[in-house]
């Protein structure tokens, strides 16, 4: 694992930083993406394909019987319009349209589709082939395959030769114009057209609080009441440095914190720091010790003689479990109860974004981090556009630049486009010992010289998956299941952001929520989501009731600040926040 540069370099340490500076160009150059790798996934695939005859006449017989079914679908679909005025609808949302099921679009879309299902006969089941291999060989086929998307060419795109034909082509026009202002932004390091219009403490994040404690990683925003009473216990919010708070503290309407202030909770938040080179020393450690402990510290002198209900969103619940279990080792009882949003403990399930973590993969990053001090917001920006291309690349392309229309942007696109920094140490050291090692879940993670375990977690624990998670996948999350824990645990409709800014009223969401006592027996993710009933709109008041529920009898809001403090608090949402 890489560590911070020593101040006088040997012969090893000289080597070692000349490979460190071509990797480093090299990833520059590839985005992170090791060519090496990506070769080396390549020839296992083909290799093990050319010497499985029986798969490749499988494949063949396959690709016969789909183009035989296809021209039968297209012929049927053919005189269905003849007879009765209107088309099959290809199941598809790529090709949605009503022109999409005209000849000659469906053929165009019928012969996509035939590609598709060849290409994920060809990179899956082949015999010998390695699983990891198979995932990307099937997840670098899928991006290829974008390509040559019918719904991706203007000339094969109805809807784009519709508009051009009525536009008179200033609907291309004005796509070249979008093109040029994105590309000028992008040369220029400014966010996406729109997203300037939100800014926090503005329009964003401006639910009243104060600034409690500031060291040099977090601020700590103590948020102010609005109930005559509040529940005892305070509640703290730990969100990943991956991101910044604020998606938790959005708009009015759909802001977690005003919700939960609003019911009489007293909310702390931590705001990290946006790390520089002066920070690339910085480590895992450090980010539990001065950011969930000092917070703690800090509450406990505000709010004395209170248990603390903490709570930790993505990262911050991976390193909200570090320190919860070791105040268990250490018999520090400060918590009341653990709530995880979205946040994983073991790594070994952690969905697509597997793909880009491999010791290949990781040399790279390390390097890239070598020569700037931290990893760049945007470098980590472009995995999470491949793993959802349709929707980040190849639609917003469609819309912006071929049909020459902008999205209205609204406060999660804009909060998505303020990115943040991650110092080099602490980066290495997630990588290494979290996703490649696993270290956390196979009782190998040493705090303070050592190890901790999740059994050590002795509070109530209430987790919440989103169903279509990307990073977080909602069974890798279930997994807490597999501890002696008393466990509430909701799969909420949405993926890893939008399911969890889920506010009440918000249209079309929906969950499943079951309690599961320490004496309870196991039961598989997937037959707990076939078993437990469907509820309709927000989990939010759940939660709530949740806290409520393992919370003390309210009483008067505590006061507002550490005491004897005499300099005038600064408020909400504080300066981190706003480090660009």
């Amino acid at each position: 694992m890489s560590e911070c540069p020593p101040q006088d370099m040997g012969w090893d340490d000289w080597v070692r930083a000349l490979d460190r500076q071509v990797h480093g160009d090299i990833g520059q150059l590839m985005s992170g993406i090791s060519p090496i790798q990506t070769s080396l996934v390549y020839l296992d695939w083909l290799s093990h394909l050319l010497i499985s005859p029986g798969k490749q006449l499988d494949l063949l017989k396959q690709a016969g019987d789909d183009v035989a079914q296809a021209a039968a679908d297209l012929t049927h679909a053919r005189q269905a319009t003849d007879q009765h005025g209107w088309p099959a609808r290809l199941p598809d949302r790529r090709f949605a349209s009503e022109a999409w099921q005209q000849w000659p679009f469906n053929v165009y879309a019928q012969g996509f589709h035939l590609m598709e299902r060849a290409w994920h006969r060809a990179t899956h089941g082949v015999p010998g082939l390695n699983h990891r291999h198979e995932d990307i060989a099937a997840f670098a086929a899928r991006q290829w395959l974008d390509v040559f998307n019918p719904a991706n060419i203007p000339w094969l795109n109805p809807d784009v030769l519709s508009a051009t034909a009525t536009e008179g082509g200033a609907n291309l026009v004005r796509g070249a114009m979008n093109w040029a202002d994105d590309a000028q932004r992008l040369v220029r390091g400014l966010p996406p057209a729109g997203t300037e219009a939100y800014k926090p403490g503005d329009n964003v994040a401006i639910t009243p609080g104060k600034v409690v404690l500031r060291n040099d990683l977090i601020e700590l925003i103590q948020y102010s009441p609005t109930t005559e009473v509040v529940h005892p216990e305070p509640v703290l919010i730990v969100p990943a440095w991956i991101m910044k708070y604020y998606i938790l503290d959005l708009s009015p309407h759909n802001s977690m914190v005003k919700y939960l202030v609003d019911q009489g909770h007293t909310v702390f938040m931590i705001s990290w720091k946006n790390p520089t080179l002066e920070d690339r020393c910085k480590g895992l450690e450090d980010y539990r010790q001065q950011g969930v402990m000092a917070a703690l510290d800090t509450i406990g002198r505000i709010v004395p003689d209170q248990k603390v209900h903490a709570t930790g969103y993505c990262l911050g619940g991976t390193l909200l479990m570090i320190a919860a279990a070791t105040m268990g080792r250490d018999r520090d009882d400060r918590l009341a109860s653990m709530t995880l949003l979205a946040a994983q403990g073991d790594f070994t399930e952690a969905g697509e974004l597997l793909m880009f973590i491999n010791e290949s993969e990781v040399e790279l990053i390390e390097s890239m981090m070598a020569q700037q001090g931290y990893l760049k917001g945007s470098q980590m920006a472009g995995t999470f556009q491949l793993l959802h291309a349709d929707d980040l690349i190849w639609s917003r392309a469609l819309n912006h630049y071929l049909l020459g229309q902008r999205d209205r942007p609204n406060d999660l696109m804009a909060w998505n486009a303020d990115t943040t920094r991650m110092p080099y140490r602490m980066h290495s050291e997630y990588l290494h010992k979290l996703f490649l090692d696993n270290e956390l879940s196979r009782g190998r993670y040493e705090v303070d010289g050592k190890p901790i375990w999740f059994t050590d977690i002795r509070v109530p624990c209430f987790a919440v998956g989103t169903v279509t998670d990307h990073v977080a996948p909602w069974k890798s999350v279930y997994k807490l299941h597999l501890l002696p824990l008393d466990v509430t645990f909701v799969l909420t409709s949405g993926g890893h952001n939008a399911g969890i800014v889920s506010e009440p009223g918000h249209k079309g969401r929906h969950f499943q929520l079951h309690h599961r006592p320490p004496t309870e027996a196991y039961v598989s993710p997937e037959r707990w989501q076939a078993s437990v009933p469907h509820t309709e709109g927000s989990w939010w008041p759940q939660w709530q009731a949740w806290l409520a529920q393992h919370s003390g009898a309210p009483t008067s809001p505590p006061r507002m600040g550490l005491p004897g403090r005499r300099r005038k608090l600064p408020d909400a949402p504080g300066h981190y926040v706003l480090q660009p």
